[in-house]
């Protein structure tokens, strides 16, 4: 890493924590500089085009828009932007998913300071970070076959929609939120369905609020 500051955008919903990072990496680290924020998808990638980041923290949870969609972007439209997740899920199929899609590290905000800190300084200088015992979690699920009708088995789309019925949106508001059409969610429900071999709308449903009320108690 050379003498120049590490330029850092957050892109989080929760201003409190937007504020919370920032402090955090300027107090830690002098090498350090929050360059932007964003509380939304469409937002932060327009931003980051502006203010040139080296890092950016990204949270999978946010408004009206997927953090995961957001870093399959970013790798389309600024490759030299590297991502760190920050996120409340410490569920595994999560943390698979963001290194699937382009993150290059992943932190809970349930890890300390030192880690969230440690996390964007070993990613901007080229390196992958997860805490230990994430990481060999990762290697066993990336060497293993998803079990045969597992929430493994989505694709990150299917898996988007599933999480967002267990939270209780309907599927104009998916629709919504994701800027596809009902017919399009409606499809992706289709596809979910037969991949978990549920034989109507309420069962998947009933199973997708079960497995985020469950996921959620995890982390």
């Amino acid at each position: 890493m050379n003498d120049s500051p590490t330029r850092v955008f957050i892109v989080d919903d929760h201003p409190l924590v937007r504020e919370w990072l920032s402090n955090l990496l300027g107090q830690s680290d002098k090498n350090l500089f929050v360059c932007g924020f964003a509380d939304n998808a469409i937002g932060g990638l327009e931003a980051m085009r502006q203010s040139a980041p080296h890092v950016a923290i990204i949270d999978l949870s946010l408004r009206n828009s997927s953090g995961l969609d957001l870093i399959r972007d970013l790798g389309e439209q600024l490759p030299n932007v590297r991502v760190v997740v920050l996120s409340m899920h410490e569920e595994m199929i999560y943390v698979e998913r963001a290194f699937r899609v382009g993150a290059k590290g992943y932190v809970t905000k349930r890890e300390s300071t030192e880690q969230i800190v440690e996390a964007v300084c070993e990613v901007a200088s080229g390196r992958v970070y997860a805490n230990h015992a994430m990481l060999s979690r990762l290697t066993e699920r990336m060497i293993s076959r998803p079990r045969e009708g597992s929430v493994e088995q989505l694709s990150a789309r299917e898996f988007e929609v599933f999480t967002r019925l267990g939270s209780g949106q309907g599927t104009r508001r998916i629709a919504d939120e994701l800027n596809v059409s009902i017919k399009t969610v409606q499809a992706y429900c289709s596809r979910i369905k037969e991949k978990l071999g549920h034989g109507d709308a309420n069962e998947l449903v009933r199973d997708a609020i079960r497995w985020v009320d469950r996921n959620d108690k995890v982390c």
